[in-house]
C-alpha cells in the first residue's frame, strides 16, 4: 500500500543533515539552487589535488542513476578546470535554459583509486508569471498541489474555494491508483507503459524494488508487523512508517540508505504500546531512499518514493481524418503542458519515430502534430496519443483518386541482346504490377521494374529469347490494364554471363584450362578461335577448339605462363555475325619479397615494412605471413595466423637487447611464395627512466643554469643526449632550450627575460626515444642572486710554488661570486704587464700562464677578486729556480801524508734556491782525468784522504741545490804534491766531534684547508741526535691509538694522516719532538669544509 504525503516542514534540516558527513575528497560541494524557466543556473565542485597525483574522476548524476554526461549539449555544459599554484580541480556543471522538468534532486560522484566520496544537492524550477489571468491561476493551483498546502492556505485568494472545489471534485472522479498494485499484476512487456502513464521516472529502481518485494518473507520473532514493501509521498508532503513488536522492551533503531537517523525536526518518533512510528516532515527528493529498521537482530525495509511532476493532460482532442493516397496527413492535440512528452499510438501499437519512419512529430508548445506523408491504404488505422495525465484517439480514413492513362504502353521489336524499354503514364503516383503472359514479373541483375512519381517503366537489359511475350501493368487498387507486346530477333550470340565483368578467365598454372562458352542463334552459328589474328584450329594440338551444338569450347593443356593473353570467338551465321574477347590469366605463387626492413624499435617491439613483389603470379596479393628468429637460432616462428593486408606489421613480446631478425611471405589465390631474404639483425631498445636531480646551478638576470644526473636506468639503447625545455609560468607551452642534443648533464638557458619565473624539465634521448621528463619542483625566477666573491686557493698553492727556469706556469684559481666579479693580479704590490704573463679570466676560474718561466717572475702575486662593493684577496708566493753558480775561492790549506785540506766560498749566485750540497773531484796532473771523491757535501771544508804518494793532485768543487749541479766548477790554483820521502808526519789529535743536538724543526707546520670526505695529511721535518721522540696532538690532547688518524716518521719527515675528515675534525693540531736535550712543539690549523656540490 501506499502512505498518502501529509502536511509540509521546512527542508533547513534536512539539508543539513544531508551535508552533515565530512567529505574526504571535496572542499567545496555544488549547493541546491533556484532557477527561473528559461535562465541559467551553474553547480560547482572543488576537489584538493595535494595528495592526489592524478586526476580525480567526477560524475553527475540526475536522480539515482541518470549519468548526465550523455546529455551534455545545448542545455547542458560540463567543465573542469585545474589550478596549478592552489593545486585544486574545479568541476562545473552549467545547466542552460532551464525547463521545468530538469527540477529534481542531483548527485556528485568524485573517486580516485580508493576513495570516495558524493554530495546531493537540488534544483527548483520555478514559472515565471505573466499578466494573464488565466495562466496566473492555473500556476498558483499548480504550486499548490506540488506542495501539498492548498488545504492550509484556503481564504488567502479570491479563487483559492474554487480550486479547493475542483481538486475534491478530481479526485472523486479519478480515484487514487496504486501504481504498486499495477506493476505486480502486469506484464513486464507492459512496465514502460505504466511508468510513462503515471509519470515514473526511476522504472529501473522500481522493478529493482519489485523483485525483492515478491521474495517470500520469512516470519519474523522481532516483528509483530512489519513496513509496508513501499511508501509513496508528493514532494513537500509528510510521510508515516509504522511497525509493531512482538516485545516492547526491544530497541528500535532506524536508517536512510545504510546510515542511521538521529530525532530531528524533520524526523520525529513516537512510541504507542508495541508499535513504533517514524515521521518525515516536508518530503524532498533527497528523501526519495531505502529506509529499513532494526529490532535485535532482525530488520524490516521499505521503499519511499517522492512524486514531483504533476499529470499532463490532453486539452484538445485528435479529431478523425478523411484523405486520398499520397496526400500529406496531420493528427493534431494539445496538452497541459510545453514540450511535454507523449507517445502516438497505432491500433494500440506505439509508433517507432527513428529516423527511417514514416513517421514524424512537430512539437510547438503545447501542440504535438503526427505528420504521416504519402498516405496509403495501410496506414488506415485508429491513432491515439497518450500522456501522463490522459489520452486521445482518431480515425484516418485513405481513399482512392481517379485515374487516367496519359501514356499508354506499345509493342515493340527488338534485337537479342539490346535493351526492351516499357513505359507508361498515369495520373496519379501509385504503385502497380507487372505481368508476363498472365504470370507476375520478377526483378532480378538484369530486369527492373522502376517507378517514379507517375511513370512506370520495365526494362530488361540483354533481351533474351525468353524475354518474348505480352506484358501487362496493372495500376493497384484500380480495374486498368495497360497491354504491350515484345517480339525478340536472334542473330548469333555469345553468352559470358558466366564469367568476370572485365571477361577474364583465371587458370593456374601447370593445371587444364577448358573453357566452354554458350553460343545461341538461329541457325546454329559456326565459331571460330583466334590469338593474335591466329586462328586455333580444331584437332589434338595443346591448345585447340572444340564445337558443340550450344556452345564452343577451348582446350589449353598444362597450362603455362606465356598462355596468359587474348583469345577472340567469333560466330556468324545468316542473321548476322557476333564477336567476343576472352582474356585468359594464367596466374602461379608470388615471387619472394624484398628483405623487410625496420624502421623503429622499442623495448620488446619494432615496427617493420616492406615493398609486395616484383611479381605476384597474376593474382593480386591476399596478404603476408611474418616469422621472427633470434639471429643466433635457426628456429622460426610465424608471428601472424590471419593475412597481414598491409606492407607493415608490429611484432611484439621480444627481449630487450637480443638481436632478432624477420622475414616474409607473400600469399595470393594460388598460395604462399617462398620466404624473403632475412631483414637485417636488429635489436629492442627501450626509453632510459628519466634523469635524476634536477637542481638550479646559476641564476643571472637573462639566463638559467641548470645541471642534473643521468637516467638511473639506462638499458640497452644506452644514452644519447639530453633536451632541456622550459615554460613560462601561467603557459603550457614548453620550449626547447637547446637545439641539438647535449650529452653533458649541464646547460644554460639563454635570452629570459629579467623577473620571469620558469618551469624546467628534462628529457633523457636515446635511440628508443624520449624518456619521461624530469620536472624541477617549483618555479623559478629570472634574477641575479649578488653572491660574496670567494676564492678557493688549490692546496698546493697555499705553499710556495717552485718552479725551474724555462718551465711552464700554469696556475688554474677557482672562485665564486655573481653577479660576474672584477678580476685585478698584482705582483710585489704593481699590477701585472698581461704582455709578459698572460692572465686569461672565466666565470668560475682564473689561470695565470708563464710559457717559459725566468727568474725575475719569482715574488708574492696578488689576487684580487671583487663584486660590486665586496673584495676578497689571495697570495700567490712564486719561486722560479735556477742551477746555482760554483763556489768562491777553492784553497788547498794543508797537505800531510796522503790527505790534503781543502776550504772554499759559497758561490755568490745560489740559483734563488737554497745550496744542498758540493761535489768535490781530484784530477792527477799528469792525466787531468777527474774523479768525484765527495757528493752532497753539505759543508764549505773538506779533507781528501787516500792519495797516492807520489802523485800531484789538483781539486775543483761544483755547487748544488735542488735544480742540480752547477754548470761550472772552480778549481784550485794550487797544486798539492803528496811527498814520497820526508818526515814522518804525525797525525793531529782531535777530539771527538760532539754530534748531539736538541730537537729542531727545520720545515713548520703550515695551516691547511681539508675538503670532506678526502684525506688530508699534515708534514714537517724534525732534525735531532739522539733521534727524538715524535708526538701529535689535537686541540693539546694528544692522539693515541684512533683509527681514523695514520702516523709516519721517514728521514725525519713527520706526517699526520686525517682519513675522509668531517667539518668535526677541524681545529689546531701540534706536533712535538722530545729527546734527552730537550723539546720543541709546533700548531697549526686544520679547516674541514663541505663538499664543493
Amino acid at each position: 500500500e501506499w502512505s498518502i504525503g501529509e502536511s509540509p516542514v521546512t527542508e533547513e534540516q534536512d539539508k543539513q543533515n544531508a551535508n552533515s558527513q565530512l567529505s574526504t575528497l571535496f572542499i567545496e560541494k555544488p549547493q541546491s539552487g533556484e532557477v527561473k524557466v528559461g535562465e541559467t543556473i551553474t553547480f560547482i565542485a572543488k576537489v584538493k589535488a595535494e595528495d592526489l597525483l592524478r586526476k580525480p574522476t567526477i560524475k553527475w548524476f540526475k536522480g539515482k542513476w541518470m549519468d548526465l554526461a550523455s546529455k551534455a549539449g545545448k542545455h547542458l555544459q560540463l567543465k573542469e578546470t585545474f589550478e596549478r599554484h592552489s593545486r585544486v580541480y574545479t568541476f562545473e556543471m552549467q545547466i542552460i535554459q532551464a525547463k521545468e522538468n530538469y527540477a529534481g534532486n542531483y548527485r556528485c560522484e568524485v573517486t580516485y583509486k580508493d576513495k570516495f566520496d558524493s554530495c546531493s544537492f537540488d534544483l527548483e524550477v520555478h514559472v515565471s508569471f505573466n499578466t494573464n489571468p488565466s495562466s496566473f491561476i492555473y500556476a498558483i493551483y499548480k504550486k499548490l498541489n506540488d506542495s501539498g498546502e492548498g488545504q492550509d492556505d484556503a481564504g488567502e485568494l479570491d479563487f483559492s474555494g474554487l480550486l479547493k472545489r475542483r481538486e475534491v471534485k478530481q479526485q472523486e472522479e479519478q480515484p487514487e491508483v496504486d501504481v504498486w498494485e499495477l506493476l505486480k499484476n502486469a506484464k513486464p512487456s507492459e512496465y514502460e507503459k505504466i511508468a510513462f502513464q503515471y509519470g515514473i521516472t526511476d522504472l529501473r529502481g522500481m522493478l529493482r524494488r519489485l523483485k525483492r518485494m515478491r521474495r517470500v518473507e520469512k516470519k519474523s520473532r522481532a516483528f509483530a508487523r512489519i513496513l509496508d514493501p513501499a511508501y509513496q509521498v508528493d514532494k513537500g508532503g509528510r510521510v508515516r512508517f509504522v511497525v509493531e513488536l512482538a516485545d516492547p522492551k526491544l530497541e528500535v533503531k532506524w536508517y536512510k540508505n545504510g546510515q542511521e537517523i538521529r530525532p530531528t525536526t524533520k524526523y520525529i518518533f513516537e512510541h504507542k504500546g508495541c508499535e513504533r512510528i517514524m515521521f518525515i516532515n516536508n518530503c524532498t527528493l533527497a528523501d526519495d531512499a531505502e529506509y529499513y529498521v532494526t529490532a535485535g537482530d532482525e530488520k524490516c525495509s521499505t521503499e519511499l518514493f517522492v512524486r514531483v511532476e504533476p499529470p499532463v493532460l490532453v486539452t484538445k482532442q485528435l479529431e478523425d481524418t478523411h484523405t486520398y493516397c499520397g496526400e500529406r496527413v496531420e493528427l493534431e492535440c494539445e496538452v497541459s503542458e510545453d514540450d511535454a512528452h507523449v507517445k502516438w499510438f497505432k491500433d494500440g501499437e506505439e509508433i517507432y519515430l527513428g529516423p527511417k519512419s514514416r513517421y514524424r512529430v512537430k512539437v510547438d508548445g503545447k501542440k504535438h502534430i503526427l505528420i504521416i506523408e504519402g498516405a496509403t491504404k495501410a496506414d488506415i488505422a485508429e491513432y491515439s496519443v497518450m500522456t501522463t495525465g490522459g489520452q486521445s484517439s482518431a480515425k484516418l480514413h485513405v481513399g482512392l483518386k481517379p485515374l487516367k492513362v496519359l501514356t499508354p504502353l506499345t509493342d515493340q521489336t527488338v534485337n537479342l541482346g539490346q535493351e526492351i524499354c516499357l513505359k507508361c503514364e498515369i495520373s496519379e503516383n501509385i504503385t502497380g504490377k507487372w505481368t508476363k503472359n498472365g504470370l507476375p514479373v520478377q526483378e532480378s541483375d538484369r530486369l527492373k521494374i522502376i517507378h517514379k512519381g507517375r511513370i512506370h517503366k520495365l526494362v530488361i537489359a540483354n533481351s533474351l529469347v525468353e524475354d518474348e511475350g505480352d506484358y501487362v501493368f496493372s495500376p493497384e487498387a484500380y480495374p486498368i490494364t495497360l497491354p504491350a507486346k515484345v517480339h525478340v530477333v536472334d542473330p548469333p550470340r555469345i553468352n559470358l554471363d558466366g564469367l568476370d565483368a572485365d571477361n577474364t578467365v583465371i587458370v593456374v598454372a601447370g593445371s587444364k584450362l577448358r573453357l566452354e562458352i554458350p553460343i545461341s542463334g538461329e541457325p546454329p552459328p559456326k565459331a571460330i578461335w583466334s590469338r593474335a589474328d591466329k586462328a586455333i584450329m580444331e584437332g589434338s594440338g595443346r591448345i585447340r577448339a572444340e564445337s558443340y551444338p550450344d556452345s564452343s569450347t577451348l582446350v589449353i593443356d598444362i597450362a603455362e605462363r606465356e598462355d596468359s593473353g587474348v583469345y577472340n570467338i567469333h560466330l556468324k551465321n545468316e542473321a548476322g555475325e557476333a564477336n567476343a574477347s576472352i582474356k585468359i590469366k594464367v596466374v602461379d605463387i608470388p615471387d619472394p619479397p624484398v628483405a623487410p626492413s625496420v624502421k623503429e624499435v622499442g623495448d620488446d617491439w619494432c615496427i617493420m615494412n616492406w615493398d609486395p613483389p616484383l611479381y605476384d603470379g597474376g593474382s593480386p596479393i591476399l596478404g603476408y605471413f611474418i616469422e621472427r628468429k633470434k639471429k643466433q637460432s635457426s628456429r622460426w616462428m610465424r608471428l601472424n595466423f590471419d593475412l597481414c593486408k598491409e606492407t607493415t606489421f608490429e611484432p611484439k613480446k621480444m627481449i630487450e637487447g637480443v638481436a632478432y631478425e624477420v622475414r616474409i611471405f607473400a600469399v595470393n589465390a594460388v598460395g604462399m611464395s617462398k620466404p624473403s631474404m632475412p631483414s637485417r639483425p636488429f635489436v629492442p631498445l627501450a626509453v632510459t627512466s628519466a634523469p635524476t636531480l634536477l637542481a638550479v646551478d646559476c641564476v643571472t638576470d637573462n639566463s638559467v643554469t641548470m645541471k642534473w644526473r643521468p637516467p638511473d636506468q639506462i638499458g640497452a639503447a644506452g644514452l644519447d643526449g639530453y633536451v632541456l625545455e622550459y615554460c613560462y609560468e601561467g603557459s603550457d607551452n614548453w620550449l626547447t632550450a637547446n637545439k641539438e642534443l647535449i650529452d653533458k648533464t649541464k646547460f644554460t638557458i639563454t635570452d629570459l627575460p629579467t623577473d620571469a619565473k620558469i618551469y624546467v624539465r628534462v628529457k633523457a634521448i636515446n635511440a628508443a626515444g624520449a624518456s619521461e621528463p624530469k620536472y624541477y619542483s617549483q618555479p623559478i625566477l629570472v634574477r641575479q642572486i649578488i653572491e660574496p666573491p670567494k676564492i678557493r686557493i688549490p692546496r698546493h698553492l697555499k705553499q710556495t710554488y717552485i718552479r725551474r727556469v724555462g718551465e711552464a706556469i700554469n696556475l688554474v684559481i677557482p672562485f665564486q661570486g655573481k653577479p660576474k666579479p672584477e678580476l685585478v693580479w698584482k705582483k710585489d704590490g704593481v699590477e701585472i704587464d698581461k704582455n709578459q704573463i698572460n692572465i686569461r679570466n672565466s666565470e668560475t676560474d682564473t689561470i695565470i700562464f708563464i710559457r717559459k718561466a725566468e727568474r725575475s717572475h719569482s715574488g708574492k702575486y696578488e689576487l684580487h677578486v671583487k663584486v660590486e662593493k665586496l673584495i676578497e684577496t689571495a697570495t700567490i708566493d712564486i719561486q722560479v729556480v735556477d742551477r746555482p753558480g760554483p763556489p768562491q775561492l777553492v784553497k788547498i790549506e794543508d797537505v800531510w801524508g796522503e790527505n790534503v785540506a781543502l776550504t772554499w766560498l759559497p758561490p755568490r749566485d745560489d740559483g734563488n734556491a737554497t745550496i744542498t750540497g758540493y761535489t768535490i773531484q781530484k784530477a792527477d796532473k799528469k792525466s787531468m782525468e777527474w774523479f768525484t771523491v765527495i757528493e752532497h757535501y753539505h759543508r764549505t771544508s773538506a779533507t781528501i784522504t787516500e792519495l797516492v804518494i807520489g802523485n800531484e793532485y789538483y781539486f775543483r768543487v761544483f755547487a748544488e741545490n735542488m735544480c742540480g749541479l752547477s754548470e761550472d766548477a772552480t778549481m784550485t790554483k794550487e797544486s798539492a804534491m803528496i811527498a814520497k820521502d820526508g818526515k814522518v808526519y804525525k797525525n793531529p789529535v782531535y777530539d771527538d766531534f760532539d754530534f748531539t743536538e736538541a730537537p729542531m724543526f727545520t720545515q713548520p707546520l703550515v695551516n691547511t684547508y681539508a675538503v670532506a670526505g678526502y684525506n688530508a695529511t699534515l708534514n714537517c721535518s724534525v732534525r735531532g741526535n739522539p733521534k727524538p721522540k715524535i708526538t701529535w696532538m689535537k686541540n693539546k690532547v694528544t692522539i693515541v691509538d684512533d683509527p681514523r688518524y695514520r702516523m709516519f716518521s721517514n728521514q725525519g719527515v713527520c706526517t699526520l694522516e686525517i682519513r675522509k675528515p668531517s667539518p668535526y675534525d677541524g681545529g689546531t693540531y701540534s706536533c712535538r719532538a722530545v729527546n734527552d736535550l730537550g723539546a720543541v712543539e709546533m700548531d697549526c690549523k686544520l679547516e674541514v669544509k663541505g663538499m664543493i656540490p
